[in-house]
Order: C-alpha cells, then structure tokens, then sequence
C-alpha cells in the first residue's frame, strides 16, 4: 500500500489566517493525516510540528482572482496548486480568495482530459437526509449548455463517491418543472441532460426544490448557482438566529431553554464547519475551497475530505464520467 503524498493547506487563506488554519491543520495531523503548509514565513514559530513552505506573498480577499494569480507567483495559493500539479502534494485546501484557488487550480493542475471547465460543488446539509451538492456554484459565471452537461456528471460521479448514492438524481436548476421554461442555454442544456444515459436525471428543479425535492444534485450556470447558495445561506442563518432570539426572550423561562436543546442536533448539522468545503471538480487534483470564515473545524474537515477524495481516486472517477457520454 502507497503512502498517500502531504496534503498542502494554505495558511494565509481565510478571515480567520493563520491561527484558525493552524489549529485545524495541527488536528488533522495529531489523527495521522500527513498535512503541510504554505504561507509567509512569520506564522513559523507557532506552527508546532508542521512543515511549512515558505512564500513571499499573499492574495487577499478582495483581489482580482486572474490578475492576481498571474503576478503573484509567489503567493500561498498559486505555490499550494504547484505544489500537487508537481507531485509534491495530493490535494490542497484553502480559505483563501474563492476565484484565485479555482483559477490557480485550473492554470496550474489542469484540466482533467475531456473537461471543457471547472465547477464548485458545493454540499447542502438537509437535516435527517442525505446532502445535496450544488454546481456550479461560483466558478463559471457564464456556461454552454455542453459545460452544464458535464458539470451534471461531475456531480454525479462526487456524489456517488462522497454519500454513496448509487444513482444520484440530478435536476437542471430553472424557473419552472416544465422543459421549455428557462432561459436558452437552460433549454438547451434540458435536451443534452435527457439525452444522456450515463446520469439519472429527473428534469428541472425550482429554487424551493433544491433542500425539500426528492433530487441528489442540483446543476446550474456559476451566476445562478452562488445566487441560490447565497440566499440557502442568508435565509437559514436568518431563521436560525429569530428563533434563538424567541426562545432566549424574557418570559419564554424554561420552555424556551428545552426547545433550544432539542433544536440543537439540527443546528449541529446545518454547521457548515462540518462540511469542510466545497470541491472544485475537474481540474487534474483535488482542490478544496473551504469558506472565508472557515475556523479550526472546518479546516480539519476539509483536510478529512480532501484524504478521502485522494482514497477514493475521485479523479480518476471524474473522468471516466465525463469520457462515457
């Protein structure tokens, strides 16, 4: 049996960096993951045992993903995606700037042969269920019906190997069930999805099917995708926080307190710490985004992900979906 290659992490990424970064990377590592960073050489001396690759720069947040990548050779996430294209690395994970990991992913990893573009699948927790996966939910903002196509089975192959569901059931994120209803490139995508024998698929999807609908994975064009992800977020955060307000207002007493008790398990599975990150799929290695205020938990989870994708050689599994159409 190989020994599975370090898993990079970088280190400067995320609104928590470096210290929710380290703290997640140095629990992973205390349960046997092999795991180094990347990043400036300052956060050195609270690194504990870490290995850690030394760079001179760093993209920030709100940098311009493809200018940035192209003249900022030396940053932690374009060394961290050089890093498993050379074989130094199996996979990488990053809080980092969203479209700088997927653009320096892409430029420096590749594409997976036959891929035509990149997509973030992204995992919906759904209480009491299995998740659902989003894509693209970021990545392309503008997509051809044939991209779609693709994406669908990216998805399909990712949720097979992360949740074990033989057959996923994948629908085309749209304004209506019925297959003329959509915009042209959803119309056209529509045809291509039906048509296609390798993905079980069940026909548009509306918004309000994404987390109740009897679908696995939900494909969309990145512009509608984080648009949808956004308002999934926003509007469980929202609810969650009126009815902890509720519960903790004067006279709820006791009541208020035993119902926060026994809404805790589904607001332990809402957690998007325990997800870990979103995966971008078809780029040649395995890439993990990781939310900007990812803490020390979602770090280790990502870290966990990104093992078990190299395991399970999702790579190799993305590309036999996209080659048996």
């Amino acid at each position: 049996m190989s020994v599975m290659l370090p898993i990079v992490v970088d280190v400067m990424g995320g609104d928590n960096a470096p210290k929710a970064i380290i703290d997640g990377s140095r629990s992973a590592l205390a349960q046997g993951i092999a795991v180094e960073l990347v990043g400036l050489a300052s956060v050195a001396e609270n690194i504990g045992s870490l290995k850690l690759h030394e760079v001179s720069q760093v993209i920030g947040m709100a940098d311009e993903p493809g200018r940035a990548v192209r003249t900022m050779k030396d940053s932690s996430i374009v060394r961290g995606a050089e890093r498993v294209r050379d074989g130094q690395a199996s996979a990488m994970v990053s809080a980092g700037n969203t479209g700088a990991v997927a653009a320096a992913a892409l430029l420096r990893m590749k594409r997976i042969p036959g891929v035509s573009r990149p997509a973030i699948a992204t995992t919906l927790p759904v209480p009491g269920r299995s998740p659902k996966i989003l894509l693209d939910s970021g990545a392309m903002a503008d997509c051809q019906p044939d991209w779609l196509l693709q994406f669908a089975q990216m998805g399909s192959a990712f949720s097979r190997i992360r949740y074990g569901i033989e057959k996923p059931k994948i629908g085309l994120l749209s304004i209506g069930e019925e297959a003329e209803k959509g915009n042209q490139i959803t119309k056209a995508a529509h045809v291509l999805l039906r048509n296609d024998n390798s993905i079980d698929f069940i026909g548009n999807v509306e918004g309000r099917d994404i987390l109740d609908g009897a679908v696995d994975v939900v494909v969309a064009d990145g512009f509608t995708g984080n648009v949808a992800l956004k308002t999934i977020e926003g509007t469980i955060k929202f609810l969650v926080n009126q009815i902890i307000s509720i519960l903790l207002a004067d006279g709820v007493g006791e009541v208020g307190k035993e119902a926060l008790g026994l809404l805790a398990p589904i607001a332990s599975e809402l957690n998007p710490e325990a997800v870990g990150g979103a995966m971008l799929l078809g780029v040649n290695g395995i890439s993990i985004i990781s939310h900007g205020s990812a803490g020390p938990l979602a770090i280790e989870n990502a870290i966990k992900l990104a093992r078990d994708m190299v395991d399970a050689d999702l790579i190799g599994a993305l590309s036999r979906a996209v080659t048996a159409s």
